[in-house]
């Protein structure tokens, strides 16, 4: 099958726009960035066609900073800044490789003068453990879903991994006696090993028991059917296991993520440790997820006090 078909885009042969966006991502996946970068610039992309047909817009070229604007306004209604950048991302990306693949003579890229959205500073808050508790209090035992829900659950705030490295995971990519995670294609196609402790690793015995022998290139999260877990369906096993929690807002996937970052954190792991763990280029990123409570402050003012401290 056409690769570029299995992104929604159809494989006749086409003009504007949309032959444009295909064949950007024909140079994407020629470049080997990850199957999940590619289907994130294919959806952003189909999102943005599909407003600028309604614009009357349906060339590259006519594409105007006006234009890009007013999109952005459009996703404020329905997006937060976080959803409203990930579009911006993607639309940066594909203009950039127009300029560079056809060199338009007079055409200015107009992403040049629209500046990308403001995102909030403020920290973002992790899954609470209480609220986890709870969750994990609803995964009846011995059964295939309550089994594999506590494991996700616990796996998922173990390892530290983004949502995407944890669906692609497969059975060869653990070792089971160590706890050693292989993640294998994590942001930027980059590799990097993370862990489970001892209770992750547990849940993972029982949901693996309902699964039976299992070649290394199995996906270690399925569905019921057999079938690999996707995102959608990861966000449903939160949202089925905090609802039957009676939690006030189901947590979002990538707070678990924070949530071990900032257990991590107050454990004492340090920094470097922590940027490999997670897989961040840079340790600058790593202060999006930590937030530091108060007590923490307290604790870090005490050993450090300089008064206190005086001789």
């Amino acid at each position: 099958m056409d690769r570029a078909n299995e992104h929604g885009l159809s494989i006749l042969p086409q003009t504007g726009m949309l032959q444009d966006v295909r064949a950007f991502l024909i140079d994407c996946e020629a470049r080997r960035l990850s199957p999940t970068t590619v289907e994130r610039y294919a959806r952003e992309l189909r999102y943005f066609r599909t407003w600028a047909e309604q614009q009357h817009v349906t060339a590259t070229p006519a594409i105007t900073p006006d234009l890009l604007r007013r999109y952005l306004l459009h996703l404020a209604e329905s997006r937060n800044a976080g959803g409203q950048h990930v579009a911006y991302r993607a639309l940066r990306r594909f203009l950039r490789w127009y300029e560079r693949e056809y060199e338009p003579r007079d055409w200015r890229n107009p992403m040049a003068k629209v500046q990308a959205p403001k995102l909030a500073q403020e920290p973002l808050p992790p899954v609470s453990l209480d609220d986890l508790r709870a969750m994990l209090a609803t995964c009846e035992a011995r059964t295939f879903r309550g089994d594999r829900d506590r494991a996700v659950l616990l796996c998922l705030l173990d390892s530290g991994c983004r949502a995407s490295e944890f669906l692609a995971l497969n059975a060869g990519d653990l070792d089971l006696a160590t706890g050693a995670v292989h993640i294998r294609h994590g942001k930027g196609g980059k590799a990097r090993v993370t862990f489970l402790g001892a209770r992750a690793r547990k849940a993972l015995f029982a949901y693996l028991r309902h699964r039976g022998a299992l070649a290394g290139d199995a996906p270690l999260w399925v569905t019921a059917e057999g079938g690999r877990l996707t995102y959608a369906g990861l966000r449903q096993v939160v949202r089925r296991r905090a609802l039957k929690a009676g939690l006030d807002k189901e947590p979002s996937l990538h707070s678990f993520r924070r949530a071990f970052a900032i257990g991590a954190l107050r454990a004492g792991v340090d920094l470097v440790s922590l940027q490999r763990l997670l897989g961040h280029a840079d340790l600058s990123v790593i202060h999006r997820y930590l937030r530091q409570t108060q007590d923490d402050l307290q604790a870090a003012h005490r050993k450090g006090s300089p008064v206190d401290n005086l001789l």
